[in-house]
């Protein structure tokens, strides 16, 4: 059986998101991972690391590819980065779905169209 190479890769900074969402590890790992899911997406394993005195890095691997998170929650900023092979799931609704949750004063995001032979970027 072939595989397609084809895949999207979107990023998304959000800004004015509530610092107790942006320190909280625990909740966002339950967060990345119900996103994910909902969204179609398959999730091999998680892993996380708080900083000190704040801040948290939350990283999915996912049969797909990777979603991650990175926070800045001293300025209510927040990274994140997902990257899904094929057709079957959508990052962009996997962030859409975040950015509803989290609830951003403004977001700014970008897709790649991965695997075509050419870097095809997209402001969305």
């Amino acid at each position: 059986m072939g595989y397609s190479t084809f895949g999207r890769h979107v990023v998304m900074d959000m800004w004015g998101v509530d610092y107790d969402f942006l320190n909280n590890a625990e909740w966002l790992e339950e967060l990345l991972v119900e996103a994910a899911t909902n969204c179609g997406a398959t999730v091999c394993s998680v892993l996380s690391k708080q900083f000190e005195p704040q801040g948290i890095t939350v990283l999915l691997l996912l049969s797909e590819s990777h979603l991650s998170i990175h926070t800045y929650p001293e300025k209510g900023f927040a990274a994140l980065d997902c990257y899904i092979c094929g057709e079957n799931a959508n990052p962009e609704r996997v962030l859409e779905y975040l950015a509803a949750v989290l609830m951003p004063t403004s977001t700014y995001e970008k897709k790649l169209i991965r695997g075509i032979g050419k870097l095809e970027v997209q402001s969305i």
